[in-house]
């Protein structure tokens, strides 16, 4: 008899139909050529979401989505992609959010590939999963509240067990810097939050007992032993430390593999834990590497570390958790958490504008009760920073007078803007400021409606040209790894999504910590030659290898957020072991994948997915997208939506592209990495959208004969 067990995947979609209060069941086969996550949930909104429809309509879907790695014993498979459409760029085109957390593993423990929202409820209500039994329960006794007082009111509810991923204040008042939070600070952001309050729903409960059916446990088990002691590095898959120390060949200051003798997790239940020097090979200590909340708060943090924290499934531990008492009471919480951009938000963001002088002598205590107000007050109204944008915003409209000028007298002097100076330095300033935005009726709270709207509101259009801005592309998002990640391919593959492409493939190759020398051997390795990469703000022209490697990190980002995995540290193009002259082993998905689904795929079959799941995104793009004249359907790519802002290329007017010291780019040379990049995945080259020929070589049939009855196909 056929072995008919789902290996892998769950085998089954949950949809919850919120107008009607139906829930129904359909099968995961029809979107496995989607792998899963991002490819399964884009292919539900292509197929489903009329181009046009309003981000806060019920016509929209939100489908949280996990793939056939998530939760399965494969490290770093804890992710979640929720997929919407986007409430703050140009033409609300199809997003991505993603997640860490405990999400994903728990839906997929529940038995579901993914959970569909649709419709729209007429009161406040939360969708309660546990394993088959789903329900939809009022929400009307948690609605107005935080996230982190939802969530606590909900697990005592429901199940000190189950996983809450929760909207704030910000999301009930559909504003479009709306985030999801789960697992406290896990944040999923381009405005689902809002989208989910549209739908009137506060909070996703998720419970799962169950477990995942995996073809070959013992090779996941070996190939996980293999990477952890061989291929893994810290954060980023940085492979080297950030200090000099005893056994490491290299170290390089910028490093996030930042252990080391004498820096502690000093605020640690029981005793103070020394980080020291976890050595490649030892597996119990992978999670000492990072130790993340020094390298982004400075080293005031230490005394304020409990420990590194992670996602599900996660050895490496990028999270950090403290306990700063001061923000009990800024914010009643005195418990902090986070990663990234959320880390730091004022003491690298907004210092540079606002001059607080926090990082100065004896003031790091004061940067640290800063940051972490900022973020807990960000995550407990469910805020979405934009990759820090909202932080710039805020400082460039205060300091430039822009709040001043626009905001109406007795709204303006409702801020205490004086706690911003350094005499004062007032913490509690942000806390004003992100109340005031949470509620969304007032002029200030446009700032969190993302610069598009902002910008054409108050007359500040120049600000899309100012470097200090960040912002990268018209359409109304920041950088992300951009132009300071080797030059044109950092600047291709910024452009290629709705959003913030959230992409590290390339930077974590850029800040592994290697030498130069080295990373040009594995760049002729990987990329087909050494000048695939140059060296920190000193770039050369636009080459065919270059476009091999803006397409493979595009590529591979897009295949961990369909499996899913973490591409904050895969792939693994390095390892730390000298032993392996310190080259890693890109064949690891493809051999999880096969030891997971009993499936047998190569790496070249998996890119071919990833390569195939962008084209499905761009299709919709291009079905959405309005041309100069707001005519829905548009497939010039290139001159509409691929557009880098000006400041890329007047910066430093004093150097020249391609010379030492700038990272400067150049107009023609941009244009031509972008016609190198679109060949690469087979789109027009003159307009950057699919074409006949290769939605039949990625077997997109379907999809080309919608564009077509459309018009959109060159």
């Amino acid at each position: 008899m056929a072995d008919e067990t789902s290996y892998g995947w769950a085998g089954k979609i949950l949809r919850v139909n919120l107008s009607t209060g139906s829930v129904t069941t359909q099968p995961t086969d029809p979107y496995k050529e989607y792998i899963g996550g991002m490819g399964l949930a884009n292919k539900i909104m292509y197929d489903e979401v009329p181009a046009g429809t309003d981000p806060l309509s019920p016509e929209n879907k939100i489908v949280f989505a996990v793939g056939p790695l998530t939760a399965s014993g494969v490290p770093l498979a804890g992710r979640t992609t929720i997929c919407s459409l986007s409430t703050f760029s140009k033409d609300h085109l199809v997003i991505d959010a993603h997640c860490g957390g405990m999400l994903g593993a728990k839906i997929k423990l529940a038995g579901w590939d993914a959970i569909v929202l649709e419709g729209a409820s007429d009161h406040p209500v939360y969708l309660n999963v546990k394993n088959d039994e789903v329900t939809i329960k009022d929400a009307s006794d948690v609605w107005g509240l935080g996230t982190r007082a939802a969530t606590e009111a909900l697990c005592r509810k429901e199940s000190v067990k189950a996983c809450v991923a929760a909207i704030g204040p910000a999301g009930e008042n559909l504003l479009p810097y709306a985030v999801i939070i789960n697992s406290r600070n896990h944040s999923a952001g381009a405005g689902v939050g809002a989208v989910m309050g549209s739908k009137m729903v506060k909070a996703i409960v998720v419970e799962g007992d169950g477990s995942v059916n995996v073809k070959d446990p013992q090779t996941v088990a070996e190939l996980s032993d293999y990477m952890l002691r061989e291929i893994i590095g810290s954060n980023n898959n940085h492979v080297v430390p950030s200090t000099q120390q005893e056994w490491a060949e290299y170290y390089d200051k910028g490093s996030r593999w930042t252990a080391r003798k004498g820096l502690y997790w000093a605020a640690a239940e029981g005793d103070p834990i020394e980080t020291g020097e976890p050595k490649p090979g030892e597996i119990n200590t992978v999670g000492y590497r990072c130790m993340k909340s020094t390298k982004d708060l400075g080293a005031a943090a230490e005394k304020y570390t409990v420990k590194m924290n992670g996602c599900h499934g996660c050895p490496i531990h990028c999270y950090s958790d403290l306990r700063v008492e001061g923000t009990k009471e800024t914010t009643g919480y005195e418990t902090a958490g986070n990663t990234c951009a959320a880390n730091f938000p004022v003491s690298s963001y907004m210092e540079g504008f606002l001059k607080m002088g926090l990082k100065d002598e004896g003031k790091g205590d004061l940067s640290v009760l800063w940051d972490t107000t900022t973020s807990n007050m960000m995550d407990n109204l469910g805020i979405w920073c934009n990759y820090a944008q909202l932080y710039r915003d805020i400082a460039y409209c205060h300091t430039a007078g822009v709040f001043k000028r626009v905001l109406p007298e007795e709204e303006y002097n409702s801020i205490h803007w004086e706690k911003f100076n350094a005499d004062v330095a007032d913490p509690t300033v942000m806390v004003e400021i992100l109340e005031k935005i949470a509620r969304n009726d007032s002029e200030l709270a446009y700032v969190a409606h993302g610069p598009l709207v902002w910008c054409e509101r108050w007359g500040e259009q120049a600000w899309f040209d100012n470097s200090k801005s960040t912002l990268i592309n018209y359409r109304g998002w920041p950088v992300h790894h951009a132009i300071e990640c080797f030059g044109q391919v950092g600047a291709v593959y910024n452009m290629m999504f709705n959003r913030d492409d959230m992409i590290h493939s390339a930077v974590n190759f850029q800040g592994c910590g290697l030498p130069i020398e080295l990373k040009k051997e594995i760049a002729a390795e990987v990329w087909g030659g050494e000048d695939a990469c140059d060296p920190d703000k000193n770039y050369t022209p636009m080459n065919d290898h270059k476009a091999n490697f803006a397409w493979w990190s595009i590529v591979t980002d897009v295949l961990h957020d369909s499996l899913t995995l973490c591409n904050w540290v895969w792939p693994m193009t390095m390892s730390p072991t000298k032993a392996r002259n310190y080259r890693g082993d890109l064949d690891l998905e493809a051999k999880f994948f096969k030891a997971v689904t009993g499936e047998e795929m190569t790496t070249d079959d998996l890119y071919k997915a990833g390569a195939k799941i962008m084209t499905l995104q761009r299709a919709n793009t291009v079905r959405g997208m309005t041309d100069e004249n707001g005519n829905i359907g548009c497939n010039d790519l290139r001159n509409v939506h691929d557009v880098i802002t000006a400041w890329a290329f007047d910066k430093d007017p004093d150097k020249e592209p391609f010379t030492e010291g700038t990272d400067k780019m150049d107009r023609d040379d941009f244009q031509t990495a972008l016609s190198m990049v679109y060949t690469k995945f087979g789109w027009d080259e003159q307009l950057g959208c699919p074409t006949a020929a290769c939605l039949d070589e990625y077997g997109m049939a379907d999809v080309k004969e919608e564009l077509d009855g459309l018009g959109l196909l060159p």
